[in-house]
């Protein structure tokens, strides 16, 4: 008789259409628009809504060619495999590197806002450090993270649930006072608007890392592209509403001096008690975005760990959790080196530096492969073309490359960026050597 051999455990397949999109639907609305929206309310006026058509406008071309590639390789590493096929090895551990980094580097991040939140709620019972409050957090969604992929899109679905239903009261408390103002009053006039555009992009970042879901997802080929273009979609209808509402009972004046724009509108309506609300749904807010930014940062090193000899550990699955339990442990571990840096603001703009660079690569990807690979199998593919000259994919190249241009504009963000990736392409020589 012959002994049957030990399968190599797998990811489990337990995500479907309604949770990959709860997936992108909960890392787009974070944090970033409880704190942003006041910045740019400053740059833009009134016409804050037209600022997240533009941004949306942008993100939704990037998301167009993510979708499409996706749709040909479902495979956990995303930008990794994409740019693997479309130009080398070499290009695809880089881009694998730039995301690794922008994942821990934004945990990280976030969770020390989620240190802040959290020490500000129970601080009138015990004083806690934000660093440790955002160490707490890391390792709460890590175990999380580790424990079940079907556990933590639970998790995601109720958090954002409960921060896009803080986006939804906003709107709800602003109805009333629709019409109060000109919504094409511009405070800079267009440039200002184009301008806020630029920094309000960044509350839409997060739609990308669907993609490294892809082996934990049914049928990914076709579901994967659909919720990119969902999640797109419900967070700019949110964003708009949430933008008009905002300046219709604030004012764009007051909007931009407050420190805490989105607690201020509401309340300006509720009284000073929605404060304590608003800092409850920030906490899931906040809590929701670093356990996915852990979810899909740990799958991209499990991906890219399956194609290097001296990292193959990242790839190993744990046997009853179906998790890459090696994989969230190092980002927990890295995650939490950042965070107990506690200011890490020249860290986090050298992340969106490399955020930028990935997205001018998956668009110059996908004019590639439609190049090179024309008979490839593609169930879903980026509409207006010229042969195999995809016209979303190279306007997404030029506003990427504006937005990275006009976003790093301090030295040391292209001195960081530099190392960053001098760093990586000397790593891959480092594990391609021992590949061989």
């Amino acid at each position: 008789m012959f002994r049957r051999k030990n399968k190599k455990p797998k990811l489990k397949r337990e995500l479907g259409i309604l949770e990959a999109t709860f997936a992108g639907t909960g890392i787009i609305l974070g944090a970033g628009i409880y704190a942003l929206i006041g910045e740019a309310a400053g740059i833009a006026g009134n016409s804050l809504w037209i600022s997240f058509l533009i941004a949306a406008l942008v993100a939704a071309l990037t998301g167009l060619s993510y979708a499409e590639l996706s749709s040909m390789y479902p495979k956990d590493s995303g930008e990794a495999e994409y740019a693997e096929k479309a130009y080398n090895k070499r290009i695809g551990f880089l881009l694998a590197w730039l995301i690794i980094f922008e994942g821990v580097v934004s945990a990280a991040a976030v969770a020390l806002g989620f240190g802040g939140y959290f020490a500000g709620l129970i601080s009138s019972y015990v004083s806690l450090p934000i660093v440790m409050g955002a160490i707490i957090c890391i390792v709460l969604f890590s175990f999380l993270n580790f424990w079940g992929i079907k556990e933590s899109s639970q998790f995601n679905i109720v958090s954002t649930l409960i921060e896009g239903g803080g986006l939804i009261l906003i709107t709800i408390l602003g109805i009333s006072y629709f019409g109060n103002v000109d919504y094409f009053e511009m405070a800079y006039g267009f440039s200002g608007v184009v301008s806020s555009a630029a920094l309000i992009f960044f509350a839409f970042i997060g739609f990308e890392a669907i993609v490294k879901l892809s082996e934990e997802t049914k049928n990914a080929a076709k579901i994967i592209p659909r919720a990119l273009m969902y999640s797109i979609g419900i967070s700019t209808v949110l964003y708009v509403l949430v933008a008009i509402a905002s300046v219709s009972i604030l004012g764009w004046e007051a909007l931009a001096a407050s420190s805490a724009p989105l607690a201020d509108v509401a309340a300006a309506v509720l009284g000073s008690k929605a404060f304590i609300l608003l800092a409850v749904i920030a906490l899931f807010s906040t809590a929701n975005t670093v356990l996915m930014i852990l979810v899909t940062t740990a799958r991209m090193l499990y991906g890219i760990g399956g194609k290097f000899k001296k990292i193959k550990i990242m790839s190993t699955i744990h046997k009853k959790r179906r998790t890459p339990h090696i994989a969230v442990a190092f980002c927990m571990l890295v995650a939490i080196a950042f965070a107990c840096i506690g200011d890490i603001k020249i860290v986090a703009e050298v992340t969106n530096f490399a955020i930028f660079a990935t997205f001018i690569l998956i668009n110059g990807a996908l004019l590639s492969l439609r190049r090179r690979a024309p008979k490839q199998k593609r169930p879903f593919k980026v509409p207006f073309s010229v042969g195999w000259f995809n016209v979303p994919a190279f306007v997404g190249i030029l506003v990427t490359t504006g937005l990275l241009l006009y976003v790093s504009r301090d030295w040391r963000v292209y001195i960081g960026g530099g190392i960053l990736i001098f760093a990586g392409l000397l790593t891959f020589s480092v594990l391609e050597n021992k590949n061989k």
